[in-house]
């Protein structure tokens, strides 16, 4: 008897464990039902669509260089045997950089004077002959019409008389053939002696007393040193080609150098280049670039050539026009607009339904909370600075905007998405609240 019952509490007790488990399970897929049917929405930063100042930049980065320079090459080969100026140095227009020896253009030249004067010397003595057979030649016509010679001996006179007259004007060409020689030479040591083309500073030597220096006749020519007005210097930029369309010769630039933090320099730009610098040619590193000369109008003794800088210019301003932050406005087709899909699900839908047809062009869009939810709104949008962007229609100022994050706003949101509010964003510094 005890026996049974014994077995009669093991079972009542296993019945009440199965009894709990199967309540706790039951609780668990309630919560979960019950959890599941709320949404707390996706996490999100808003801002206030407000009215303000806004001007559009273009960024390009680049190096410093003087608006002035010149680049000194010799025009003939030799040893430097003077070098009065240093790296660094001022020079005045028209001193003495530098002088090669002359030695051997001397000679040249002197040679040159004595071909000259042995040509003219020549010259002479083809006139002198040619004088004399025109003498001999006029008595045999005298001779001829008495009849004192025959027709053979006149001929022969008139053969000999253009003879010379031949020789005496290749003579002159050589007399001009030396005299051009000679002129050449005359230059050639001219040029043994380098005169400074302009006011400035020497900003690059590259060579030293007794280097031997080749000529630029046939070659480029050694690179001897660099002359710069250091007073006017201009930055170099290169801009994209998607932005150089928008910059205009005279538009304002502001300009900061790595070297110098926190100062920031004022120019104007004032050449566009009209070919374009293209890197990584065929590969998916291309890249196609303009350079951009901007003239710095601050003076500044110590930036220096070759300096990197940054460059933002102001290629337009609009006063009282409607924005907001620049990474509010997103790209979404047509087709995920109206179904209100993200964009990889868009995707899928275009591909599995239409993927005979086109997708459409991506239209610009902003989520616009309301009652904590979203309504996607496309919106028209004009100029842009580094922080916000211009709604030219579709969207009305005070609207709450979201802002942030990235990841929301470029795929998670759709329209009427549920949204929670991280923090309330304020109208901005210089917002105009309507």
């Amino acid at each position: 008897m005890a026996n049974g019952k014994n077995g009669k509490k093991v079972k009542s007790r296993k019945k009440i464990v199965w009894i709990a488990v199967g309540s706790i399970v039951l609780l668990l897929i309630l919560k979960s039902v019950v959890c599941g049917k709320r949404d707390p929405g996706i996490m999100v930063q808003t801002e206030k669509a407000a009215r303000r100042d806004i001007t559009q930049l273009v960024s390009a980065t680049g190096i410093i260089n003087p608006v002035y320079q010149v680049v000194i090459t010799p025009e003939v080969t030799g040893e430097i045997v003077e070098l009065p100026v240093q790296e660094g140095d001022r020079v005045k227009k028209n001193q003495l950089l530098i002088r090669i020896k002359p030695d051997s253009y001397a000679a040249q030249r002197d040679r040159a004077k004595a071909n000259l004067e042995s040509a003219q010397a020549t010259l002479e003595m083809k006139k002198v002959e040619m004088n004399f057979i025109e003498a001999n030649y006029r008595r045999t016509q005298e001779l001829f019409r008495s009849g004192f010679t025959n027709q053979q001996e006149l001929d022969k006179m008139k053969a000999d008389l253009d003879s010379s007259r031949a020789q005496l004007e290749a003579q002159q060409g050589y007399v001009q053939q030396a005299q051009a020689a000679l002129k050449e030479s005359g230059e050639s040591l001219n040029k043994t002696a380098i005169y400074s083309p302009m006011d400035g500073t020497v900003s690059k030597l590259n060579v030293e007393l007794g280097e031997r220096v080749l000529g630029s006749g046939f070659s480029q020519g050694t690179n001897l040193m660099t002359v710069a007005d250091l007073g006017k210097m201009e930055a170099i930029v290169d801009v994209d080609e998607n932005d150089v369309v928008l910059v205009s010769i005279g538009d304002t630039a502001r300009i900061e150098l790595d070297a110098f933090k926190n100062i920031t320099y004022n120019g104007k730009v004032t050449q566009i280049a009209n070919s374009a610098k293209t890197t990584g040619m065929g590969t998916q590193e291309e890249v196609v670039n303009f350079a951009i000369k901007i003239a710095l109008s601050d003076f500044n003794p110590q930036v220096r050539p070759g300096m990197s800088c940054n460059a933002d210019i102001e290629v337009e301003t609009k006063d009282n026009v409607l924005t907001v932050p620049i990474q509010s406005v997103t790209a979404r087709s047509a087709e995920e607009a109206a179904s209100g899909a993200t964009p990889d699900s868009s995707r899928e839908l275009i591909a599995g339904k239409t993927s005979r047809k086109k997708q459409s062009k991506p239209k610009e869009v902003v989520f616009v909370v309301d009652k904590g939810a979203v309504a996607m709104k496309e919106v028209k949008i004009g100029i842009s600075d580094n922080e916000y962007i211009e709604i030219i229609s579709g969207l009305k100022a005070g609207e709450e905007v979201v802002s942030g994050p990235y990841r929301a706003i470029s795929s998670e949101l759709q329209d009427k998405s549920k949204v929670q509010l991280e923090s309330k964003g304020k109208a901005g510094k210089g917002g105009k609240k309507n």
